[in-house]
């Protein structure tokens, strides 16, 4: 069925799923080859990030090998991308392919408060991961007392409880002047603008930057140590210390896809107030999905840093795990 838009477009502003019926646009019976294409290419996406991230809670549940701390919080990221895929997907690519033209109130903000929440719940997870490799490698003789499953489980409602409360406290902010005037963003609200880009942001990036870059600073240590040591033990010493330094490079790879896929678009919410929202709603739209796609490709970083998620996903993918128990699975 047809919806009305009663604003006031030029014919620049068209949308590619909707034509122009004298004074007003209507939602077109015949999409164009664009508009569907961009059906299929959000849809795509949205189906990609939904089990990619099905296939990492799913291994990290049913193999043993993957119950560690560290993969409890990966964990934890995957149910918030897995959350994006199944609620953020849908209601934003409504919002994109019709341009927001008749929806309103309630649905924008819905769809902003999830969007919040879930992208601060990824990036407080990815701080809570940041801190497990700081004593995974930094204080190797108190990790296991220092980050055990208690304290893994309260790391994680904190961050939940937290992103939660950060969506539902910039919706509130902005909850009287939002619009939906071609833009379905709380974010272009000045004064939610910039606290928000510093609290669910700029700052988190800091600590994580700072704590990896402590991180690596003692891993070139031990490095150097370990080539000196000659003890009988030291081959096993060695082994554990590869393993650790390479899933905190592989997790400091899921922090640099973070900052490359959200940087460009945190940038643009914090200074298009300045320049008078010179910035296009298109290409906010556009960086906007960059974001999102983050959701879609840390599955794939863990499939193709991570031996054990490899077999993990080839057992679940070839249904293995439904012709037998294979909790106790040694996985390579």
């Amino acid at each position: 069925m047809a919806h009305e838009s009663s604003a006031n477009w030029t014919v620049h502003d068209v949308h590619p799923c909707y034509e122009s019926q004298g004074e007003n646009y209507v939602f077109t019976a015949n999409p164009s080859t664009a508009c569907v294409l961009l059906y299929v290419l959000l849809g795509a996406l949205s189906a990609v990030t939904i089990c990619g991230n099905l296939l990492v809670i799913i291994s990290i549940m049913y193999f043993k090998q993957l119950h560690t701390p560290t993969n409890y919080l990966v964990l934890s990221l995957a149910v918030a991308d897995l959350l994006v895929g199944v609620v953020v997907f849908p209601l934003s690519m409504i919002f994109t392919v019709t341009s927001c033209w008749y929806h309103e109130g309630l649905f924008c903000k819905v769809r902003g408060n999830f969007d919040i929440s879930l992208m601060t719940t990824s990036i407080l997870n990815l701080c809570c991961i940041s801190i497990d490799r700081y004593y995974a490698v930094c204080q190797p003789l108190t990790y296991r007392s220092k980050i055990n499953d208690s304290v893994v489980v309260l790391m994680i409602l904190v961050s939940w409880t937290a992103s939660a409360l950060s969506g539902f406290g910039i919706m509130f902010v902005g909850l009287r002047d939002l619009v939906c005037e071609g833009r379905c963003f709380i974010f272009h609200i000045p004064n939610s603008n910039v606290a928000g880009a510093v609290l669910s942001f700029y700052i988190p990036v800091i600590v994580m930057l700072c704590i990896y870059l402590k991180i690596f600073t003692v891993a070139q240590k031990q490095a150097s140590r370990i080539q000196n040591t000659t003890c009988p033990g030291s081959k096993s010493i060695v082994k554990a210390s590869r393993m650790e330094k390479k899933a905190t490079k592989t997790l400091a790879v899921v922090m640099g896809v973070f900052l490359f896929c959200w940087t460009p678009f945190f940038l643009s919410m914090t200074f298009n107030p300045v320049t008078d929202f010179l910035i296009p709603p298109p290409l906010t739209e556009t960086l906007v999905w960059l974001g999102w796609s983050n959701s879609m490709l840390n599955p794939l970083v863990y499939g193709f840093f991570y031996s054990w998620f490899r077999s993990a996903f080839r057992m679940i993918i070839s249904g293995k795990i439904f012709n037998g128990n294979l909790t106790n699975a040694k996985l390579l």
